[in-house]
């Protein structure tokens, strides 16, 4: 087993119970339990007077993880640790992993915890020496032996598991493309889902690319549909005993994405009470 980086702990800054946020009934706008950033008298946490919140995002592969966690990095100035730009960093160096990797990714295979403890420890001693605080992870845990080596470094405040229906994830992955040149991410894809017995539809536009990239796009060799739905299939099946592990710990946000982003980072803003502090931020600069 690699190494692994012992993140200093100290008193968890939010206290949790298990949640669940939907955008599809008429109590949308409401969170039930405590909001992370109320403390018991009812008065909002300044959160730059603690340490920087140590968040994880979860969610089936194109769901979303790291546009969501992109942002919420900028606007709590922490930073964004996508396991899954760091295998692409490895398969890009030509390092020792490389050969190794690629097999794995072209199979639609998940990594080995081996190979994603021992990339994650590298990132957060790099970020360590340049002074970081906290952390939003995208892409680890997978697994149960992930979570409970990460329990054992630092300590978790919040679990936010993205959701949106397996069609619609399908067709976001295969719609993915990558600017050969600036390398920015697009997405083709025109997603109007229709609702069906009861539950909503879902409507997200394509994000398309300025015209100086629309001939240098690529898509991953991984997004074929055969591939993805062999990912969804693993992901599905190893994520169960986990989103049980952090909703026994009380520390699991249940967020279904109502669409694309126009509609779902302002409700998600909401169920993270954070819809306040973005204004602030905005006012402040």
């Amino acid at each position: 087993m690699a190494r692994v980086l012992r993140v200093a702990r100290s008193s968890s800054l939010f206290s949790f119970r298990s949640r669940s946020y939907s955008t599809t009934s008429a109590e949308a706008s409401h969170v039930s339990s405590p909001p992370p950033f109320l403390n018991s008298g009812g008065a909002r946490r300044d959160v730059t007077k603690e340490r920087n919140v140590q968040w994880v995002f979860l969610g089936c592969p194109g769901v979303g993880k790291g546009t969501y966690a992109s942002r919420l990095s900028s606007l709590l100035g922490v930073p964004h640790i996508a396991t899954g730009d760091l295998v692409r960093e490895e398969l890009a160096s030509s390092g020792p992993l490389s050969q190794q990797l690629k097999e794995i990714v072209n199979q639609g295979k998940l990594v080995s915890d081996e190979i994603i403890v021992n990339l994650l420890s590298k990132r957060l001693e790099a970020g360590e020496s340049k002074g970081e605080s906290g952390f939003i992870l995208d892409g680890f845990p997978r697994t149960m032996r992930q979570a409970e080596i990460l329990g054992d470094v630092t300590d978790i405040d919040l679990v936010v598991n993205l959701k949106l229906p397996e069609e619609v994830l399908v067709d976001k992955c295969l719609g993915r493309r990558t600017c050969n040149q600036c390398g920015k991410g697009f997405n083709i894809a025109h997603i109007n889902l229709k609702g069906v017995n009861g539950k909503p539809g879902i409507s997200m536009d394509p994000l398309l690319p300025p015209p100086q990239c629309m001939s240098k796009l690529i898509t991953r060799a991984d997004d074929t549909e055969e591939v993805v739905k062999a990912r969804l299939r693993i992901y599905n099946e190893t994520s169960q005993p986990l989103e049980e592990y952090y909703r026994s710990k009380g520390k699991l946000m249940e967020f279904d994405l109502p669409g694309g982003i126009p509609e779902s980072w302002p409700r998600l803003l909401e169920a993270l009470r954070l819809d306040d502090y973005e204004e602030k931020q905005s006012a402040a600069a």
